[in-house]
């Protein structure tokens, strides 16, 4: 009888062993580690951070798992929803986009969380972030089309992908594993809705609390709990509920022959992913040709029908919070026209007040391309076309935004970027000792790593 798929991904996860990385998969972890934790630092102060680990620390319990950056501890599942969510407060963590998007970082903290608790090492925890990375891209590109455009968010791939990675850590054999994933599958279906029109704080807290659950499932497991086996391929399960067309040979075909965090991309600002090609060629034009925001007539921006559905709603022309404003590419575009920069100030409530960018918001229009639409997901084309007052036309054409592995973001500007997420928070010294703690953590204890992070 053929092996089931969650038994062939289990095979994998637990076989797999740090030893077998190559050098380059655990400096990319260590990457996304040190662009991860900035991201956190940047979002202690959210409110929704603040809301969730306020309830916690409420509700108290047993001390087993570090909250990044305040060096307190909680129960460990409860630790994995506030750093996941802080990691992905922002919307500054990474992005990995083909049928479906996701941020395979928001996991990173099942890894640590469980690790905490076990007593595992940082080389557990790499080779756990590696499953994280490996799965999570896989599934974007199972469903043909994605999940996202079946009116599922992506946190419904995360589901299956936060119980190996927990699972990986507390050493559940592949019987277990398989459990975990049955478990954590079952549960935890997201509507498409938390990105779409009037967002809420709901958009960035799905995909943790996907997260979450997975520490839960993997634990449950490890106890003896049962989960379904052909969660994916069953009767009523994944692929039968979802529909048709499923690239299997991209979920397990050529596991261990190279690794998907390689081909995974980071963020140079802290917008919507579909953004951020066409921020960049506005701040060219603008900047290329010196236009002040009150010289412009018109903007068009030429991109995929898709980001024209998700970017120019209705509702995207009216934001009233960061959640909506960093995913409305009008807004985005009025912002970097304005400030010729897009940093997390961006969205602040203040700047949301600014007169100036609801001058320009409304001379900024949306054209879908069905030619670009063609190109993606392995382009991401933007053309921006600036028409100031005295009639005259400025535009810049690109294919993929700064942080794409085509060209991706240096040592400079991961530092730069930590830099600006950690200002108030870490000063110069500081800051080099986190970096310095994070390239350097594969001989530590995954509970002094966490602890080291501490502000």
């Amino acid at each position: 009888m053929e092996k089931t798929l969650s038994r062939q991904i289990a095979e994998f996860a637990v076989n797999l062993k740090y030893e077998d990385l190559p050098k380059e998969v655990v400096h990319e972890v260590k990457r996304y580690l040190y662009d991860s934790i900035g991201c956190a630092y940047g979002a202690m102060a959210t409110k929704d951070v603040t809301i969730i680990r306020e309830i916690y620390e409420e509700m108290g319990g047993k001390e087993e798992a570090t909250l990044i950056g305040f060096g307190t501890k909680m129960p460990a599942v409860n630790a994995t929803l506030v750093n996941s969510l802080m990691i992905r407060a922002l919307d500054f963590n990474d992005i990995y986009w083909k049928e479906d998007p996701s941020h395979p970082s928001d996991i990173i903290p099942a890894a640590l969380a469980a690790a905490e608790l076990v007593g595992a090492s940082m080389k557990e925890v790499i080779t756990a972030i590696v499953l994280a990375y490996e799965f999570e891209q896989r599934l974007c590109e199972f469903a043909v089309p994605g999940v996202r455009e079946r009116k599922w968010h992506h946190a419904t791939l995360t589901q299956f992908v936060s119980p190996i990675v927990a699972g990986k850590i507390l050493g559940l054999t592949v019987d277990q594993m398989v459990n975990a994933i049955g478990i954590n599958g079952s549960h935890n279906h997201t509507i498409g809705c938390p990105t779409a029109g009037r967002l809420t704080m709901m958009k960035n807290t799905v995909d943790p609390m996907a997260v979450q659950t997975g520490v839960f499932a993997a634990l449950m497991a490890k106890k003896g709990y049962s989960g379904t086996e052909a969660v994916f391929e069953g009767k009523e399960g994944f692929m039968d509920v979802y529909g048709p067309d499923w690239d299997t040979d991209k979920l397990i075909g050529g596991l261990g022959e190279k690794y998907k965090i390689l081909e995974c991309s980071m963020k140079a600002f802290p917008t919507e992913a579909l953004t951020h090609t066409h921020i960049t060629a506005t701040l060219k034009v603008v900047t290329n040709n010196d236009i002040s925001y009150d010289q412009i007539d018109q903007v068009t921006v030429t991109t995929i029908a898709r980001a024209c559905d998700i970017l120019f709603d209705p509702h995207k022309y009216e934001p009233d919070s960061r959640e909506t404003a960093d995913h409305s590419l009008p807004y985005c575009i009025a912002a970097a026209i304005v400030d010729r920069k897009i940093t997390t100030q961006s969205f602040s409530d203040e700047k949301l007040k600014d007169p100036r960018i609801w001058e320009v918001i409304t001379k900024i229009k949306g054209e879908a391309s069905q030619e670009f639409e063609k190109m993606f997901p392995a382009k991401q084309p933007s053309k921006v076309t600036v028409r100031t007052v005295d009639g005259k036309e400025f535009s810049e054409y690109l294919e993929y935004p700064k942080g794409d592995p085509r060209e991706p973001m240096t040592e400079s500007d991961l530092d730069n970027k930590f830099a600006a997420l950690a200002e108030g928070r870490l000063n110069k010294e500081s800051q080099a000792f986190v970096k310095k703690t994070i390239f350097e953590c594969d001989e530590m204890l995954a509970s002094d790593f966490v602890l080291a992070l501490k502000v």
